[in-house]
């Protein structure tokens, strides 16, 4: 159960937003301001009608002026005003204000938050729906220090006046989960689309943090926003917080790989050495420009799971050693190769490729993947190749014969054999040719079982530093 702030009385179980306000209103303890740029004071607007709200509300503002918003707030060096540095510029200014102004001696109780969005609805031309960043900063304990919840937003509906209500359904139902649903992150989250359809708006990122927060991995966070819908994609980087994917590849040449990664391999990191090296020469490749996703699909997540569902602590174990090694990772809806080439694609348009074993490959050339698309695998094959995308190869060896395949021997169905060696040909598969031999019996599924068994020889499939975190962590139920 949530905590019961003092003051509190028990209401229904699934509160409507205006019961969520005056639940917030009624508390004599809670105490904030709202400063909400961009689509109105919609989120306020809620407290407003609630009644109740002058024991709450310490401040409503809304500073649309591009003048005004940067006496008050700053001048951000890029000059954009819908940036996660503004939004926290805003929350971090409303609590100075609120602990300078109210003294602390005649209100020891009080419970501050300030609560912030700034937001850019859909264009007139209708083309862009908009974005923005919501964010609240708030104590569970006067005497504690401040918790924090961040995250952003993507519009879908086309009407500004339904988007603005959307968002003022968002920032209370942000609020209340702030205070009430703050020992369950997993249930807060969800509980942000209460009242509200995720055909409306997509939440693609998330971060918590804060002394109330501290044993919540923000990559789990993650994993619910694409395991529930909220969206299709997310990304974290190598210190374990999310990123927002639209921030971290506008405009850059990607190389990406695709796998299980349980645990990732000297195969792995062969990979993508020797990948990252065929791609750095390409002419059309910046690598002070370029950006390596490691992604792993969330159909791959749940087939390691005997009831199909999601085993998040396998889920942990794999990404925490991804995140050891540096990496960026990336968590996917997208079974196809071709959709997330789609996705990516909507963030640049410079050069991309994917480094990738022989199986992979081989899925890409499936049929039974591309049933669901009317154009079928010639329609699938027109988005994932028409930006000249690379992939590249690495070998595999053939465990009880020895032989090696490459994209020179790899046999492909009678069907598929013309349109394979069209984009062969083509120039769009590149063989990894200065791959290290003696590595490729390694097996992930073989270390993994090695590993919960308690043999030995295991360490030596694994990067370095990698066995280390595994003992230490006891991951893959190493004991």
């Amino acid at each position: 159960m949530a905590i019961t702030l003092k003051g509190d009385k028990v209401m229904n179980l699934t509160p409507t937003i205006k019961q969520k306000s005056l639940r917030i209103n009624l508390n004599e303890y809670v105490y904030g301001s709202f400063s909400e740029i961009g689509a109105g004071q919609e989120t306020v607007r809620n407290f407003f009608r609630a009644g109740g709200g002058s024991g709450t509300i310490a401040k409503a503002m809304s500073a649309y002026d591009k003048v005004f918003s940067d006496a008050i707030y700053g001048i951000e060096e890029d000059k954009r005003y819908v940036t996660e540095r503004r939004l926290r510029k805003m929350l971090i200014h409303e609590i100075d204000l609120l602990e300078e102004r109210l003294s602390r001696k005649e209100h020891p109780d009080k419970l501050f938050f300030s609560y912030a969005n700034t937001v850019a609805t859909i264009d007139f031309a209708k083309k862009f729906k908009g974005h923005g960043w919501v964010g609240i900063k708030f104590q569970l304990d006067p005497k504690e220090a401040y918790n924090e919840i961040v995250l952003h937003v993507r519009f879908k509906e086309n009407d500004p006046r339904l988007q603005q209500e959307t968002l003022g359904k968002l920032g209370t139902n942000l609020i209340y989960g702030a205070f009430y649903l703050n020992d369950d992150p997993k249930e807060l989250l969800l509980s942000l689309y209460d009242d509200i359809d995720e055909d409306n708006i997509e939440i693609d990122m998330i971060n918590f943090s804060g002394l109330r927060f501290n044993s919540i991995d923000n990559r789990l966070m993650s994993l619910y926003l694409v395991k529930y819908n909220m969206t299709d994609a997310v990304m974290f980087g190598p210190d374990g917080n999310n990123l927002l994917p639209a921030q971290v590849l506008y405009k850059k040449n990607i190389l990406a790989f695709r796998g299980s990664y349980r645990p990732v391999t000297k195969v792995n990191t062969d990979i993508f050495r020797k990948s990252q090296a065929l791609f750095y020469k390409e002419k059309k490749v910046d690598p002070e420009q370029t950006k390596i996703i490691i992604e792993i699909t969330l159909s791959n997540l749940r087939s390691t799971h005997k009831e199909g569902d999601i085993d998040e602590r396998d889920f942990l174990d794999r990404t925490k050693l991804l995140c050891s090694l540096g990496q960026n990772v990336m968590i996917t809806n997208f079974k196809e190769y071709y959709k997330l080439v789609e996705y990516l694609s909507g963030y640049t348009k410079a050069r991309m490729a994917f480094g990738m074993g022989i199986y992979n490959l081989i899925q890409i050339f499936d049929e039974k993947y591309y049933r669901d698309i009317s154009g079928g695998i010639l329609e699938a094959f027109g988005k994932l190749f028409y930006k000249d995308l690379k992939i590249y190869l690495y070998p595999l060896k053939n465990h009880e014969t020895g032989e090696i395949t490459n994209s020179e021997t790899l046999k492909v169905h009678p069907r598929m054999k013309e349109l394979y060696k069209f984009f062969k040909n083509n120039g769009r598969l590149l063989d990894i040719k200065n791959y290290e031999p003696e590595i490729l019996d390694i097996l992930s599924r073989t270390v993994y079982d090695m590993i919960g068994e308690n043999e030995k020889g295991w360490e030596e499939m694994l990067p370095e530093g990698i066995p280390k975190l595994i003992k230490e962590k006891n991951l893959f139920g190493y004991k």
